[in-house]
């Protein structure tokens, strides 16, 4: 089982990963750690429809351009968590039909 010992982040607090949802706005006033974990076991990190919704991660090029080909990392349980390991920057997003260039997505700044 994966631990942490840092803040838990819920990706969108009670609206989830959803599209039309300013990520942007949502990171705005919170401070990203190595060793937080974006979501928990129980309230995981990103909370979606597995149906209707993964996410990738990518790098800064798949990111702003929405492309589906570049991720580094694919999820697709609908309640996944990522503990943060590393410094710099993260980029999520949606990778089902239009959700990335229609907002569903989500880039953040890891500090030490």
């Amino acid at each position: 089982m994966l631990k942490s010992e840092g803040t838990e982040h819920i990706v969108g607090d009670s609206n989830g990963w959803e599209l039309f949802t300013n990520y942007t706005n949502w990171t705005q006033g919170r401070e990203f750690h190595v060793g937080d974990v974006l979501g928990n076991f129980s309230n995981s990190l990103f909370n979606y429809k597995s149906d209707q919704h993964n996410v990738m991660q990518v790098n800064s090029t798949a990111y702003t351009d929405c492309g589906l080909d570049n991720y580094t990392t694919l999820f697709t349980k609908g309640n996944d968590s990522i503990i943060l390991s590393e410094v710099g920057k993260l980029w999520f997003i949606c990778g089902v039909d239009d959700h990335c260039v229609n907002g569903q997505k989500l880039s953040i700044n890891v500090a030490p």
